[in-house]
Formats: C-alpha cells, structure tokens, sequence
C-alpha cells in the first residue's frame, strides 16, 4: 500500500473509462468529474500537443480531479520477427477491396510506434495531472518515481492477478482489474509466471476475477468490465473493489466523442453480440460483431499497432460513409444498458441505483 490519497473510493466510486479513439472528451471528463466521479482523458493514438490542450480544456471546466491514459509500448514488438512484414503485407492485400469500396487508399508498409511515450510523460509531469493511468503494461520505475513526485496518483490496468502483483511492485498506487466483458482493448502483458498454470483462465465472472486478484495484493482494486448501472457497481465493491471504472455506460452520453453512426450501432437490432477481434488494430479487443470482423479476423496477424495503423483510414472512411459494419464498434458485453442521458444525470442515476442496492 502506497498511503496516497485516492480521488475515487467507496463513496465516490464511479470513474469514467479513457475510450481512446475518440469516446473519451474533455467534456465528457470534466462532467463525470464535477458529477462527483472521476473521469478520464485518453492519451492513446493522439500527439503529445493536442493531450496538453485537452488536459487545458477540463481544467477550463472544472477544478476537480481527473486521469489522463497513456498506452504502454511494447518495445520488445518493435523489433519485428520473421514473418511480419509478410503477414502485413498479405493482409493488406485481402483489404484492397474494402479500402476501394470506401475510396481509400491503405498504406504500403505501416510501421510501430511508440505512441510518443516519452513526450506523454513529460507532458503528465509537467501538467502535474491528478492521476496517471496506464494501459498495456507498467511503466518503468524512474517513470512512476517521476510521477509521484509531480503527485500523480498512479493506476495500472491488468487482467490477472499476477499482472496485479507486478503493476503493485512497479509502483502503482491502484490496479483496475479488467474482465473479458469490457469493451475495447485487452490489457493483458505478461504471460502467467512459473508458480501459475500455462493454461489458466481468467473467470468471466467480473466479481469473481476482483476476488481472486484481492487475494495476490492489497492494493486498492477498481473493477472494469460489463459494469452497468448501481447494481453492478455494488457487486464489485462487495467484491473487493474500492471503485468501479465503467466506459461503454457512457457511450451514448451527449459529452461522449462516440461516431453518431456507433452511437446508433449501440441500440440497432441487426447488431446482437459483441465478440473479440484483432481485425482492426492487431491486438484483441472486444466490439460488435459485425461483418469486416467475420470476414477478416481469421487473417488478421498480431501486429500492433501496425494494423492499427493499416486500417485507421478505412475506419474512418467507413464511418463518413454511415457503414457500420467496416467500423470499430467498441463496446463491452452490456451495450444493450446503454442509457441516453448526459454524463452527470447518469452518474447520479449510478449512485441512486448503488445507494438501493446496498439498502
């Protein structure tokens, strides 16, 4: 246990998940955090320059805390192994025809990137932000010691208890504990230690998942994944968890950047499940099912985010074309609970629902 003083806890509970790709605004944050949560801003796919003139925008909003999400890079990926450039290659092939349905034109060879680390975290230090919040891995120790110092509160999403365990050494003062039903992104990094079983599982089961990393850390725990309304947020609290982070709850929010052709897709009664899929960026993430997911997951290498990158142009494309099914439709296995009401209506309707459920 670090002993920081958390800006979230069992009576302020709700935090707003950092949708990348757009979900997540600075009116969207500033909301969810005059509202009495804590609401976020996602780095991840935007430069350095235009996250500085978000963190300014909430400030202009609000004076309460809030969290800005960086993607940690997997430098290992950098150096490509064999075969890569040619699985990337003969995926870009198979979409040829997509991007020319859409009037694109793909890239010849995307490359990696490191989504600009080292400026994101000078820019975290330097705009001192509340808290710090990091997907896709730890950040190395002088990162956290520099943030702490600049008096970040750290939070590192993980899937398993051991990448719990790891986030805790590495100097994270909460972990959010993310299960299988979440929207978007897997977070998962590190292969399961020798003391685990290779073939381990991670429960479905959102509570259960929080139980069993309560056990590996004292840490404070925040539970992420298919949480809803109040009475999801009572079972994870009940769990173990001091928080609940909730992003696809806030999709159809007004303050929300969601694509108003996703928004639709959310309540669309051709769209029924959600499932996993790399077709999109490389790296597995849950959306709803829809057809370039059908058509291409099963060719779609593990290269991110090279493919991220390959396919960017014709997801936007798609989405100035109104063609849901060639979009990256994120969302967590609850999406049919999406509620279309502004951003602190639906927290306080969140905290009405969790006061009942704990009476």
């Amino acid at each position: 246990m670090t002993g920081r003083v958390l800006p979230f806890g069992p009576s302020n509970p709700i935090i707003q998940a950092p949708m990348a790709g757009g979900g997540a605004t600075p009116a969207l944050a500033a909301a969810v955090s005059r509202a009495g949560g804590l609401g976020f801003l996602a780095a991840g796919y935007r430069t350095a320059q235009d996250v500085r003139r978000e963190i300014a925008a909430v400030r202009e909003r609000t004076d309460r805390p809030f969290g800005v999400n960086v993607f940690v890079p997997d430098f290992a990926a950098a150096r490509r192994e064999p075969g890569d450039d040619a699985a990337l290659a003969r995926y870009r092939e198979e979409l040829v025809p997509e991007a020319e349905r859409h009037g694109v034109t793909l890239p010849e060879a995307p490359a990696w990137d490191d989504d600009e680390w080292d400026a994101k975290i000078g820019l975290l230090v330097d705009e001192r932000v509340p808290v710090a919040g990091f997907t896709f891995g730890c950040p190395p120790p002088e990162v956290t010691a520099r943030l702490h110092e600049a008096g970040s509160v750290i939070m590192v999403m993980v899937n398993t208890p051991w990448e719990a365990v790891a986030a805790a050494e590495a100097g994270a003062d909460a972990v959010i504990v993310q299960s299988s039903g979440a929207g978007g992104h897997q977070a998962a990094f590190l292969n399961p230690p020798p003391s685990w079983p290779p073939t381990w599982e991670a429960p479905d089961d959102l509570p259960e998942l929080v139980a069993l990393v309560r056990e590996a850390t004292d840490v404070p725990l925040v539970a992420a994944g298919g949480i809803m309304d109040g009475a999801d947020v009572a079972a994870v609290l009940a769990a173990g968890a001091v928080a609940a982070q909730l992003g696809t709850a806030f999709l159809r929010t007004p303050e929300s950047g969601t694509h108003p052709v996703h928004k639709a897709a959310l309540a669309d009664p051709r769209f029924t499940r959600t499932a996993f899929t790399r077709a999109f960026s490389g790296r597995t993430a849950r959306g709803l099912a829809n057809r370039f997911m059908a058509e291409h997951e099963a060719s779609a290498p593990a290269c991110y985010p090279q493919v991220h990158h390959l396919t960017k142009g014709l997801r936007r494309a798609a989405a100035e074309h109104g063609d849901p099914e060639a979009m990256a439709l994120w969302c967590g296995r609850g999406y049919r609970r999406c509620r279309d009401l502004p951003a602190a209506a639906l927290v306080e309707a969140l905290m009405e629902e969790l006061g009942a459920a704990r009476a």
